[in-house]
């Protein structure tokens, strides 16, 4: 079975398939969405299980706010 892994331009795992992510990238999506649907922080960390901090990392664009600079397809062994 094989996976796609995104990286940066340093070359560097980032999005969900970096190995501490707590959310995967749709469920970021979602946590935007519903920041601009006027929801706070904590009703969205709530919801998703993190830490407020976790919600304005991501709003901030300090976590997940990283361009793909190119995607590699890796072997998965079960």
């Amino acid at each position: 079975m094989q996976k796609l892994i995104a990286l940066n331009e340093n070359g560097r795992r980032i999005g969900e398939s970096h190995p501490r992510a707590k959310l995967l990238d749709h469920e970021v999506d979602q946590v935007l969405a519903l920041l601009e649907a006027g929801l706070s922080y904590a009703e969205v960390a709530l919801k998703f299980d993190v830490s407020k901090s976790c919600v304005a990392h991501i709003a901030n664009g300090r976590r997940r706010g990283q361009a793909t600079e190119r995607t590699v397809r890796v072997s998965v062994n079960r």
